[in-house]
């Protein structure tokens, strides 16, 4: 027999998750009785290596073979915290680690526990959000553009249905300078298109003046792409989404600029005064050069993109805390808030003033971060992040849920694994934070959802534009694509949905998933169906803010329930070869079932319903 412990489960820890400063925490091990236990303590410390202090856990009760240990704690400060258990026999101790051997720390894992500030809120309106994500160039264009002010050169495709410029110039660069048209004024022309997806929260690629397509090589913090419009036309934008109850975030770009920018200037577009240009420049401090100035620091080694020193006073001052700052000046414009890209190259200190001086603005913005693995313990640059025990972001984009769902639609994992990555997001993420976490399936990082469910290719680029999916496979793209967004909308957190999937685009990496939308063309199926997820969502009190139990996961099936004031819904899918027998609730969404009677819902193969129970 094993001696049991298991953090996820109330048996064994209360409160499940993070904790608060001083709030009380209540652990019980079950360990045989053939162990002969004499003493049994806990021994917790900081993730930074600190002296562990000890709880003791008392014999309370014996249960068949299985005596049962019980111990309180509660942690000073916010911080994570790590523990394991020490136990004592007439011959000898040992250490207890997660998923170790019980005899050796190094063949374990430790249990980790955050605790995070009493003050840490995120807005209300995030929590169980629906996200609609756009790539602005790709989405709708209505109308021309003044282009006086774009940056050159530039190619701009006669026909909205053309590919994607994929090819490198003759000395192997990828310029990525070429454009579709679409613009703010598109976007508007398409929000109640947007409000029928469910949206509540829309997400914008940089909008800022840029060379690029992709606009992550910001020219002007505080000027819109001339291709998209003017600053007036954005705000129209917001006020019009505002109307329909839709919030507008906007990427933040704070790691580094372009090098045809402002600040830097290399090509002299903006008059010489950048900091390639002379040593004088307002925005020398900003950057590193090894040689000044053609050897400097850029990201990851982009000539194009180079890094600004986050905490130079300079760039603070004109980010986060002059009167005039980029995040004052997009949110006067109308914006609610902001993604930051590529969050782990943000110092903490640079994380903490941005949320200060945010809420100051404006006390419910929102502030979400890029980070791709698990960001309650995440290590960036040698350096454990603070994501939270700080309180210094509202919400991360959720890639661990995304992986899971892809892992057992594709049929990697019986579903035991992504029962095991949510509770485990569950468990280490702040409750608030987890409400209001980016679930997404696709990005403009990522292939099309639709393509990574049934094909990881990774040829060339010249490869990748003429591949495309069978006739077979894309009818098990989209089968799989339906069962994977109900999963989405129906785990704990906001749904993402970038621009198009909810239409069937397919296509790999950058740029392949970055195609214009293909209006008029739609995949019906996938569309209404996204249509009733996003209604769902929004009805549904348990889908956006309900805690989460998994009653089954394995073998291809996953059931898991959502509970909220007095409302419980029971999820099901049904991967496996056999049928599935769910008992009866008011069924509310259901796909490929065997049948439905008045005491049970049977599932197929490929099945999947959502029920309340009545």
């Amino acid at each position: 027999m094993r001696i049991l412990f298991d953090s996820k489960q109330p048996q064994f820890k209360t409160p499940f998750g993070t904790l608060l400063p001083e709030e009380n925490c209540t652990l019980h091990i079950h360990i045989p009785a053939t162990v002969r236990s004499q003493k049994v303590e806990c021994l917790i410390s900081l993730f930074d290596g600190s002296k562990p202090f000890s709880v003791p856990l008392t014999l309370q009760t014996q249960e068949g073979p299985y005596e049962i240990f019980r111990g309180s704690f509660s942690l000073p400060e916010p911080g994570l915290y790590h523990y394991y258990f020490r136990i004592h026999t007439p011959d000898n101790s040992f250490r207890l680690f997660k998923y170790g051997n019980d005899t050796n720390m190094e063949d374990g894992d430790l249990w980790q526990v955050s605790c995070i500030p009493t003050d840490f809120t995120v807005p209300k309106w995030a929590q169980g959000a629906v996200i609609y994500q756009i790539f602005p160039d790709r989405f709708c264009k209505s109308g021309d553009c003044d282009l006086r002010g774009k940056l050159t050169p530039y190619t701009l495709h006669e026909n909205w249905d053309e590919e994607v410029q994929w090819q490198p110039t003759p000395d192997g660069q990828v310029l990525n300078n070429d454009f579709f048209g679409g613009n703010f004024r598109g976007i508007t022309e398409k929000l109640d298109y947007i409000v029928s997806l469910g949206t509540t929260i829309l997400y914008l690629n940089p909008i800022s003046k840029s060379f690029s397509s992709h606009r992550y090589d910001t020219a002007d913090y505080k000027t819109p792409d001339p291709m998209l419009g003017t600053m007036e036309e954005f705000s129209q934008l917001c006020r019009e989404a505002h109307k329909r109850g839709i919030r507008v975030i906007l990427d933040g770009v704070y790691s580094h600029t372009g090098s045809d920018s402002l600040y830097f200037d290399k090509s002299r577009t903006f008059g010489g005064n950048g900091a390639y240009c002379t040593k004088e420049s307002p925005y020398y401090t900003w950057y590193q050069f090894d040689a000044w100035p053609d050897k400097y620091h850029s990201w990851w080694g982009f000539d194009t993109l180079p890094t600004v020193n986050k905490l130079d006073p300079s760039f603070i001052d004109y980010i986060i805390t002059g009167e005039n700052s980029v995040i004052a000046h997009w949110l006067k414009a109308g914006c609610d808030g902001f993604r930051l890209d590529v969050a782990d190259e943000l110092p903490d200190e640079f994380l903490s003033l941005l949320k200060k001086h945010l809420r100051k603005l404006r006390p419910d913005a929102l502030l979400m971060g890029e980070v791709w693995e698990d960001a309650s313990d995440k290590i960036s640059y040698g350096i454990r992040r603070r994501y939270f025990v700080d309180g210094q972001l509202d919400s991360v984009m959720n890639y661990p849920f995304r992986n899971a769902i892809l892992a057992y639609l594709r049929g990697q994992d019986d579903g035991r694994g992504l029962a095991d990555t949510v509770m485990t997001i569950a468990e280490n993420y702040p409750p608030q934070v987890l409400l209001c976490n980016m679930n997404l399936l696709g990005t403009h990082d990522s292939p099309r959802i639709l393509t990574a469910l049934v094909d990881d290719f990774d040829g060339s680029r010249e490869e990748q534009a003429h591949r495309h999916l069978s006739p077979q496979q894309h009818s098990t793209a989209v089968e799989r694509l339906l069962i994977a967004s109900l999963i989405q909308y129906t785990l704990p957190g906001a749904p993402s949905l970038y621009y198009a999937d909810e239409a069937g685009m397919e296509g790999y990496k950058d740029p392949f998933n970055r195609r214009t939308y293909p209006w008029g063309r739609e995949n019906k199926t996938l569309l209404e169906h996204f249509k009733l997820l996003g209604k769902l969502k929004n009805q549904l009190e348990a889908l956006r803010l309900g805690d989460i139990h998994f009653f089954h996961a394995g073998d291809g099936r996953l059931g898991f329930t959502r509970q909220y004031a007095g409302q419980t819904l029971r999820i099901c899918v049904n991967r496996s070869d056999a049928s599935w027998e769910i008992p009866v609730g008011k069924l509310l969404l259901g796909r490929n079932l065997q049948s439905v009677s008045t005491d049970a819902v049977t599932l197929s193969s490929g099945g999947m319903c959502i029920l309340e129970e009545t």
